[in-house]
């Protein structure tokens, strides 16, 4: 299949191999640059964004690949996502060179308008999502029931992990009870203090990814309820998603017992 997705969607696999090399890059130059933005290194924000696309654009590829006869949709999708991508990147990269924020960022009006070309671009990339589901009920694809599901379902999730997203940008900010930025998990910079809605966010976007592996995992077992498994399995995911919701709208922080 690696090779196949190389030849037949090679724009968004090349978009991945940069976006993952710009992730590598930046991990280096943050070794000798440790300058700060809300707490945490300049660089931890642009390398987030850089991994989290490379896996998005591969996992688009390979759901566009089996979409047979709807070639000139793909593209459509595909060329339309690289250069959502390409602004989101360039603006999240240069703000954080500047030494300041890129989300929810009105502070003046140049920063303002940068922040609402990123929102009008992810709400672009969410839109594309939404077509590519309806083609994923519409089209003839041939692929096992179990693993079918699986994608459908993952991109079911996928979208309502963007309008949590979309409430999140809604409210200028991540955190719930606390100003955003201050302790925060590793990395990840997830408040131990107050709720922070990019849990959840992070957990409906990568439903795109885990249910579909979680589908083909069970299809590979051979076993008769596995379609099932995977509705049950999304269900759960569906429960988690929503509880760690509602966890941060209550400013409830996420593991604060363990940090």
């Amino acid at each position: 299949m690696i090779n196949e997705l190389w030849e037949k969607q090679k724009p968004l696999m090349m978009t991945g191999v940069v976006s993952f090399i710009c992730f590598l890059i930046l991990a280096v130059v943050m070794m000798f640059d440790s300058t700060q933005i809300l707490g945490i290194n300049r660089w931890i924000k642009p390398i987030k964004f850089y991994t989290s696309i490379a896996i998005f654009v591969w996992t688009i590829a390979v759901f566009l690949n089996f979409l047979k006869g709807y070639e000139k949709a793909s593209r459509r999708i595909s060329w339309a996502m690289i250069v959502i991508f390409i602004v989101e990147m360039l603006i999240i990269t240069g703000q954080a060179a500047r030494g300041t924020t890129s989300h929810f960022n009105v502070v003046n009006p140049f920063d303002g308008m940068l922040y609402g070309i990123m929102g009008l671009a992810i709400v672009a990339n969410t839109f594309l999502v939404g077509y590519l589901t309806y083609l994923y009920f519409k089209a003839k694809i041939e692929l096992p029931k179990t693993i079918l599901w699986g994608i459908r379902l993952g991109l079911i999730i996928f979208l309502l992990g963007s309008i949590e997203g979309g409430y999140m940008s809604s409210q200028t900010g991540h955190a719930v009870g606390v100003a955003d930025g201050g302790k925060g998990l590793p990395l990840v910079n997830w408040s131990t203090e107050g709720g922070d809605l990019r849990v959840a966010h992070f957990f409906g976007l990568h439903a795109i990814q885990a249910i579909p592996v979680f589908a083909y995992l069970l299809e590979k077992l051979k076993l008769n309820i596995s379609t099932a498994l995977t509705f049950i399995f999304s269900i759960i995911y569906f429960a988690i998603f929503t509880f760690l919701f509602v966890q941060a709208l209550n400013g409830q922080p996420f593991l604060s017992k363990l940090f």
